[in-house]
């Protein structure tokens, strides 16, 4: 938790300002029971009204700057806190925002979502409780136990006995609330995840009447956070009960007590309605410190992740000394590449070596798990290579900024992924500069200007979370389109034309030919077709190359890549 107080630096004025304010009303509350004290025992008792009403007045002015001092060290805390929340929430995104997808592996997006929202949700709201209760109850407390000792030291005895045992309560409770409470934070993200898969699997669990069943496991998922969540909230319920029944006791006791002294003529009657006063002053200062314990494990266990990911050192990073941009555009090179997922027992791909450039159509072909796209991904440099090394434009990409790598590249992934916005601003993504008739230019080349024309809006029509409102091929469309207006020296084509029929492909490709002349290409696909004219054809199996070369000199030399072609084209088609 207080590895995270440094984000409140920008806010320093303000928390000092706070703190001010609630030792300013700390103190006034203070001082209204020994006011109190004097109006009953000199003024009451001597009849003397003038001394009443000057007292009378002086109480009400410092409870008018208790007030004023209350208010606006509320508005301050809150004001403080939610910036706080604000501040925290930005760290946090711009810091995931450099994780690799090993980082993104590792966590998940439903912990990522909960960490960045609900469980800094839980440490904004103890912020504001900090801000107003960790210095009023100390002062509180303390000073009210001075003030009581200075009105009667004996019956002070009473309280050395009521307040250990209150702390011992809040001591016992919250230290058996605080494991719950991080099982509560995982559980919350585990309800995030089976949301998040029944919302974008709808139609395939509507397709296979899986709905009862995810309707059980949503339920399965809700009721053990609920089991939890009672669970602790019996602990923290049996709280407040608890420490009523200690402060009834205690005034009792005072009461009790201070009526014999006040018999006996050690007390006076305004002097022990002032020690009731501070008793409670004690006694509620003490319940509010409770109330800051009762948030504080749940807080610091979201503390603890939100410090758990900030903590995260992303696994690529740019080195001191990067290099330029290279000297050959659109130059691509593996030397003895391997790479292994974390965890994995095999490599995913192994001694890759090959090369291109700009002018060059690079085919990569191969079964199912073959390692066609985790070859794509690594040329800009999503996951790090094991062993090996990577050229772009003779420059090592270890060795390369990543922004000036990725500038390099329009990637076009498997799964063609659109964002809330127009059409126009989803083509744009991939320039963010570009014009309107480059963007018509792209949409041309990409074959998605005839159903973007055919919308209501055109380009300015709204594209839903996900690209939910336009089909698959659709979407595969736009996105190349969003590679295009970029105008790389690098166009990959992560088997970006899976969902289009082969005559929208086939002028697909005839279009990209001539707009993408002079740029290097490099295409994953499960076609034959679509991979049949490329200058070079690269044949993974089991991550590993087995063959390289033309459709013709593949045919003869490679039985995998046969045995592809075998099973999509006829033996007339082959021939």
């Amino acid at each position: 938790m207080f590895k995270l107080i440094k984000f409140l630096r920008p806010y320093s004025t303000q928390v000092v300002c706070v703190l001010t304010l609630v030792l300013f009303q700390s103190l006034f509350e203070l001082y209204l029971p020994n006011l109190m004290s004097n109006i009953v025992d000199k003024g009451i008792v001597n009849g003397d009204i003038n001394y009443i009403m000057r007292l009378g007045g002086i109480m009400l002015l410092v409870a008018g700057c208790g007030t004023a001092c209350a208010v606006l060290s509320g508005y301050l805390a809150a004001k403080t806190a939610t910036g706080f929340g604000k501040i925290l929430r930005g760290k946090i995104f711009s810091h995931v925002e450099n994780f690799s997808l090993q980082e993104f592996d590792r966590l998940g997006t439903p912990s990522l979502i909960t960490r960045t929202t609900n469980d800094v949700t839980q440490v904004q709201m103890l912020t504001l409780m900090m801000l107003r209760i960790f210095v009023s109850a100390p002062i509180m407390c303390v000073g009210g136990i001075i003030m009581a000792v200075s009105m009667d030291p004996t019956l002070s005895l009473v309280l050395v006995v009521a307040v250990p045992i209150l702390v011992m309560i809040v001591y016992i409770i919250t230290g058996k609330s605080l494991p719950l409470f991080k099982a509560m934070q995982a559980k919350i993200d585990r309800i995030n995840l089976i949301l998040r898969e029944n919302l974008s699997g709808i139609r395939v669990i509507r397709a296979f009447n899986r709905t009862e069943y995810e309707r059980n496991r949503f339920n399965e998922a809700n009721l053990d956070l609920t089991d939890t969540a009672i669970r602790v909230n019996r602990i923290m319920a049996a709280l407040m009960p608890v420490l009523m029944l200690v402060m009834n006791l205690t005034a009792i006791a005072i009461i009790w007590f201070g009526g014999i002294r006040i018999d006996i003529g050690q007390m006076q009657v305004g002097a022990l309605m002032a020690f009731l006063q501070y008793a409670m002053q004690i006694m509620f200062s003490l319940l509010m410190a409770a109330m800051l314990f009762v948030m504080i494990p749940r807080a610091a266990a979201s503390a603890e992740r939100i410090n758990e990911v900030l903590d995260i050192a992303p696994s690529i990073g740019d080195t001191v000394q990067v290099k330029g941009h290279g000297s050959r555009g659109g130059f691509v090179e593996f030397k003895n590449v391997t790479f292994s997922y974390p965890g994995a027992e095999n490599p995913a791909i192994r001694d890759i070596s090959f090369s291109t450039k700009s002018g060059e159509v690079t085919a990569i072909i191969g079964g199912t798990g073959s390692g066609k796209s985790t070859l794509i991904n690594l040329i800009p440099r999503f996951y790090e290579i094991n062993s090996g090394s990577i050229l772009v434009d003779g420059v090592d990409i270890r060795e390369m900024s990543q922004e000036i790598l990725r500038a390099k590249i329009g990637l076009v992934p498997q799964k063609a992924v659109l964002f809330t916005g127009t059409i126009a601003e989803n083509i744009r993504y991939g320039k963010k500069d570009a014009t309107l008739e480059e963007i018509r230019r792209a949409a041309d080349t990409a074959q998605a200007t005839e159903f973007i024309t055919g919308m209501i809006d055109g380009f300015n029509s709204e594209i839903a979370q996900g690209g939910k409102n336009v089909s698959g091929g659709q979407r595969q469309r736009l996105s190349i389109a969003r590679a295009l207006v970029r105008k790389p020296e690098i166009y990959i084509f992560d088997d970006s034309f899976s969902a289009l029929d082969f005559k929208t492909e086939a002028r697909l490709r005839r279009a990209l030919k001539k707009e993408t002349a002079g740029a290097c290409l490099l295409i994953v696909s499960q076609r034959v077709s679509t991979i049949m004219d490329a200058d070079r054809i690269i044949v993974l199996d089991e991550g590993q190359i087995v063959g390289i070369g033309s459709h013709k000199e593949l045919l003869e030399s490679c039985r995998v890549y046969h045995e592809i072609i075998s099973s999509q084209l006829s033996g007339e088609e082959i021939a």
